[in-house]
């Protein structure tokens, strides 16, 4: 199932913790008086965050209560932005881009690669718990394609053995190095700049 379709298991309640009720007041009072309701996105991904990465129904209430918004409203919200889990994901949640920059870049290798190392397709959670594999559109790192995103690290740059090798990392607790997994350091060329070299002052 993907998790991005509302799981039929819901718990009956949700809350804010005392320390996520000071976070919520903080993020509210971003925002002018009367239009509390913008509030709503970040309020989504604390309670996300909260209940270990993914939105249950009840939590969308809570935030509705709390924004003094309709409940519609809410559902609206996290059902159109994909980076709402409505399903129980793994520990690792593993987004893969498939757009066309990553598309042209073979992201196809790296589909694969998560897809054998795993064992598991797009919208499945590996039996142990600790990986979930989505599939996602842009997640806007198009200068270092083929990318993926795990949890909230990038990591780009990307063929089959460099993801089997930042999968393996995380199935044995380590933390892999997260931006390019080549040569280059940013998104500058591989290599290094190939333009504006010169150091101020020099002809």
């Amino acid at each position: 199932m993907s998790t991005h379709t509302m799981t039929d298991s819901q718990p009956a309640q949700f809350a804010f913790s005392p320390e996520n009720k000071k976070r919520v007041k903080e993020l509210i009072a971003k925002y002018p008086n009367g239009k509390q309701a913008s509030a709503v996105m970040p309020l989504l991904d604390l309670a996300q965050r909260q209940n270990n990465g993914w939105l249950p129904r009840a939590a969308m209430d809570h935030v509705a209560g709390v924004l003094g918004m309709p409940p519609i409203r809410v559902y609206e919200v996290a059902t159109f932005y994909t980076m709402y889990n409505l399903a129980p994901i793994g520990e690792h949640h593993v987004q893969v881009c498939t757009n066309l920059p990553c598309w042209l870049r073979d992201s196809d290798a790296v589909v694969g690669a998560c897809k054998k190392k795993l064992g598991i397709g797009f919208g499945e959670t590996t039996d142990d718990g600790k990986f979930t594999l989505s599939e996602v559109e842009c997640l806007g790192a198009c200068v270092n394609a083929p990318m993926m995103m795990i949890n909230d690290d990038f990591y780009e740059d990307l063929n089959a053995d460099t993801t089997e090798a930042i999968l393996d990392e995380l199935s044995k607790g380590g933390t892999p190095k997260p931006g390019p997994q080549n040569s280059r350091k940013g998104c500058e060329p591989e290599g290094g700049p190939t333009t504006l070299k010169a150091k101020k002052g020099s002809k």
